[in-house]
């Protein structure tokens, strides 16, 4: 039975115990580990003292050993000596006191082992080496408070270096971080904090349950702010190696949200990048020496001329440096290529180039040299009667010549057949050549490509069905427009010529529709279309004279203005496949990851919370008195109780006593008999 108590009572206690355990092992080993002794502490003077008072400090110790009254132990000694050299420097005392930083910490262990049993006096000294330590010199693009109110928050993404000027290890990451700003130049703003601007710094800073702002790595310490933050609540902080492309890396993909380019071997450039890049597309290789991922100014044009360009790495290999001569004219690394149309001869720049030169080489090259008529390019082309000629606004007439057709080999070969006669046009009025017959026949096609009036481009007759029939509705058009039905592929060429009347758009006033006609009368291109369709052969000078005498007649006769409703063009890349893979690929694996570690820095931080060992303490105390409490009113009666438990013990006298009265028989003095009286006696009659 009193076994059977004790654990009753054991068991009833267990949550205070659990918790009266926890708060001793917190208060012994968590908090002691987590608040190590300072290096005030082992100078035996307060915190934040002067540095004259820790010199003070060590003179007097070292009086002391140096007089023979006191022989140190060589671990101690090592301490107190790095906490004076620590102590007396300014910029160390400073990001000591005000940020905690110790960053040459891991000294003290290496002279204990060096200097294992031997005596103190054999410690070389000094033990820091402050000549090591200083970026004053190699700081650029430092912002001030005054600065970051004003920068920071637009729509320019921010990547911020919090640094020491007494720093080895921020002497060590300058260069480094030089080619970070270079690689983010043009995609977003860099800028470096130094932890003397005190404000900004503890702002930028993270904060322990004390209340002192800490830097959890160390220095330098990276901070992002993606584009319109203005709140320590949406910044970034980098956790990683301190690695060029480590760093711009998660820059580009976490802060911007870039799309990756991938590498491709030699192997699998042509199956999985070539041929499945689209043939609508300029396809743009980078060759790497080097194998770093893709700088962010290329993966911000992967992304900003997704529906323009195709991008792709690849690494350059001496061994495989004749397959790539062979196949793009490439030389050596680093290299770009922008292949364009299916034959065309491509487009090679050797040698490094920065963010503003790409942009300028892209945009020269983002269309093919037959550009493709699409729903994106229809109004740079001036092939749109809703839009206007590439020449401007000012002009009212204006052409666009547009071969059609399923992608074929015959559709390659007719295209290729249109780039000469594009090439040829310009050629002749460069050319003042008397020798060229060509010249009289193609001075009206010429004067109009040179003057943006005319455009040369081509149609996909299959993704843009509506479109295709709409201009070529006719008993062959099947073989052109549309699905492919059978094994015959006829590419088939025709001009446009758009004329806008100046006087009515001038005078046009907009007014509401009355009736159906009217809106169905309102419902119209603004620019008048006549469409001629060529049936003649691939001869070069013979669609060159065709174009020209079109032109002419289009532009000398008054000819019919006919306006009309043109079918929509169907967007060829509805949603880009990156934003589908790459960005979902971060969400689940960047994003997560991003959340563990920050659940993991959470936890440990609560753990280290100087206030959880009382804590657990008062929890244990209000547990433990709670459970007694209850446990003595199980075991004391209740005045109700003891209540009905007398009215039971009188009712129990009241039926025992009526009970003994029952059995008990009657005596003859206990009942009077009906005819009894009394008698007087005689001497009492006498008396």
């Amino acid at each position: 039975m009193a076994t059977d108590s004790i654990a009753s009572v054991i068991k009833s206690y267990s949550v205070p115990l659990l918790l009266l355990a926890l708060a001793i092992f917190f208060q012994l080993f968590v908090i002691p580990s987590s608040f190590p002794v300072s290096h005030y502490d082992v100078l035996g003077i307060k915190r934040y003292s002067s540095a004259e008072e820790v010199r003070e400090a060590y003179e007097k110790l070292s009086a002391r050993w140096n007089s023979g009254v006191e022989i140190p132990v060589t671990v101690d000694f090592i301490k107190i000596r790095y906490a004076f050299e620590l102590l007396t420097n300014p910029l160390w005392k400073s990001d000591y006191d005000k940020f905690g930083m110790d960053e040459q910490l891991d000294v003290i262990e290496k002279v204990k082992g060096k200097y294992l049993g031997k005596s103190f006096s054999e410690v070389d000294l000094p033990l820091l080496d402050a000549s090591n330590s200083g970026t004053g010199g190699d700081s650029f693009n430092v912002i001030t408070t005054e600065d970051f109110k004003t920068t920071i928050g637009s729509n320019l993404a921010w990547l911020i270096q919090v640094y020491s000027s007494g720093s080895y290890r921020c002497a060590q990451f300058s260069n480094d971080w030089k080619r970070i700003a270079g690689l983010l130049d043009g995609v977003a703003g860099t800028g470096m904090v130094e932890l003397g601007e005190v404000e900004l710094a503890t702002y930028l800073a993270e904060r322990r349950s004390t209340g002192q702002p800490f830097f959890r790595n160390g220095l330098p310490s990276l901070v992002a702010f993606p584009p319109g933050c203005r709140s320590s609540l949406c910044l970034l902080r980098y956790q990683g190696d301190l690695v060029v492309d480590a760093v711009a890396d998660w820059f580009a993909t976490t802060v911007l949200g870039l799309p990756r380019i991938l590498y491709y071997s030699k192997e699998s450039l042509g199956p999985k990048f070539l041929a499945k890049s689209g043939h609508h597309k300029v396809k743009v290789m980078y060759f790497s020496k080097t194998g770093e991922r893709a700088a962010p100014f290329l993966r911000l044009a992967a992304k900003d001329y997704w529906a323009y360009a195709s991008f792709a790495f690849v690494l350059w290999r001496e061994d495989e440096s004749s397959i790539w001569w062979n196949m793009f004219e490439v030389e050596s690394a680093p290299a770009v290529v922008f292949l364009k149309d299916p034959g065309v001869k491509p487009v090679v720049h050797h040698g490094a180039i920065n963010s503003s030169e790409f942009l300028n080489i892209i945009e020269q090259n983002k269309y093919q040299d037959l550009p493709q008529l699409r729903s994106l390019t229809s109004m740079e082309l001036g092939c749109d009667a809703r839009a206007y000629s590439r020449a401007g606004n000012d002009t009212t007439t204006w052409y666009c010549v547009i071969l059609a057709g399923r992608p074929s080999l015959e559709l390659n070969k007719m295209r290729e057949t249109m780039r000469r006669v594009q090439g040829r046009l310009r050629n002749d009025d460069e050319s003042n050549s008397a020798n060229s017959d060509l010249n009289t026949s193609s001075i009206p096609a010429a004067e109009a490509l040179k003057e943006k009036r005319l455009t040369f481009t081509w149609l996909d007759g299959e993704a843009q069905k509506k479109y295709c029939f709409f201009y070529l509705h006719s008993e062959n058009s099947y073989e052109t427009c549309g699905p492919r039905r059978g094994l015959n592929d006829v590419p088939q060429l025709f001009i446009v010529r758009y004329k806008r009347n100046s006087t009515e758009d001038e005078t046009k006033v907009e007014k509401k529709p009355k009736t159906i006609w009217d809106t169905l009368q309102n419902d119209v291109d603004p620019a008048s279309q006549l469409v001629a369709r060529y049936n003649g052969s691939n001869d070069i000078p013979q669609i060159i004279q065709w174009v020209s005498q079109i032109i002419k007649d289009g532009d000398s006769r008054d000819l019919p203005l006919y306006r009309t409703k043109t079918p929509e063009l169907i967007p060829e890349d509805a949603d880009p496949i990156w934003s589908r893979g790459a960005q979902s690929i971060r969400s689940k694996t960047e994003g997560m990851k991003h959340k563990i570690q920050s659940v993991m820095n959470s936890i440990y931080d609560l753990l280290a919370d100087p206030r959880l060992g009382p804590i657990f303490l008062l929890g244990a105390l209000i547990s433990s008195g709670s459970i007694w409490r209850r446990r003595s009113k199980s075991t004391q009666p209740s005045p109700s109780n003891q209540q009905s438990t007398k009215e039971r013990f009188r009712s129990m006298q009241r039926n025992s006593t009526r009970l003994s009265n029952q059995d008990t028989p009657p005596s003859i003095t206990d009942v009077e008999p009906k005819d009894a009286f009394q008698v007087l006696s005689s001497e009492s009659d006498s008396e």
